[in-house]
């Protein structure tokens, strides 16, 4: 696809989709009201990355945390999971959005991991967004499993101890043939990662919003959007430096 026309425009944004619960709750209902709601909010992010170009879209949809919730509401969060995935695919497709599915997916059942892997397979062609979900994802799995991985390459003589580096340890984790998360935006008012893509946010910029993920629409967006074109991203570097570059 081609780069975004404004340069200052991010490649990559990810999403800790926060506030479903509490949405629910100011209205009487149960979470898993706020988390049907909340795929709106999902259309909004996606429509909203095609009209700017942006390359890659990263939402964390269910942690590897989230098991821990009652186990109604995880229920009704797979539900919603299946019923999306009929929903939406067709869709997603049309619109040339390539899904990912981004984490430990043989822990779901067989019915929810077929629908993944068809979704995937679907549009696996298409080139307008990557559309990354991530599902019984953590940010220290992530790491872990690369660094698994690494050990293995070494163990069968396919690359050597002393060289492991940033840059060799770097392919083995999710996400890597994409861009590095440019903007990370958290909704419903918390300050906190939450062991979400830890090694992939390393230069991104952060934006807080008070908004609760079901109310995020367009506008809210296009704020953080603002916000990000005004950070002077210095990758390590002094502001000196950048405007000599510059």
């Amino acid at each position: 696809m081609s780069p975004p026309a404004d340069p200052r425009t991010p490649r990559h944004v990810a999403i800790v989709m926060d506030g479903n619960g509490r949405w629910a709750r100011r209205r009487g209902q149960p979470r898993s009201f706020g988390h049907r709601a909340g795929q709106k909010a999902v259309r909004e992010a996606v429509e909203f990355c095609l009209r700017r170009k942006i390359e890659s879209l990263t939402l964390f949809a269910f942690s590897s945390e989230n098991w821990k919730r009652p186990d109604e509401e995880v229920g009704a969060l797979m539900e919603l999971f299946l019923r999306a995935l009929d929903k939406e695919v067709e869709e997603l497709h049309s619109n040339e959005v390539r899904v990912h599915f981004v984490g430990g997916l043989s822990v779901f059942n067989e019915a929810l991991r077929t629908r993944m892997h068809a979704a995937m397979e679907k549009t696996g062609g298409n080139r307008a967004l990557d559309l990354n979900v991530c599902v019984n994802y953590g940010g220290r799995w992530d790491i872990a499993q690369a660094a698994r991985k690494v050990a293995q390459a070494v163990q069968r003589g396919e690359l050597p101890a002393e060289s492991i580096d940033e840059t060799s340890l770097a392919p083995f984790l999710c996400l890597a043939e994409q861009p590095a998360v440019d903007l990370l935006i958290r909704t419903g008012g918390e300050h906190r990662i939450s062991n979400f893509l830890l090694w992939q946010i390393a230069y991104a910029e952060l934006y807080f919003t008070d908004v609760l993920w079901p109310d995020v629409d367009q506008d809210e967006l296009a704020r953080a959007l603002d916000n990000f074109a005004q950070r002077e991203r210095r990758f390590g570097n002094a502001g000196a430096q950048i405007a000599r570059a510059s």
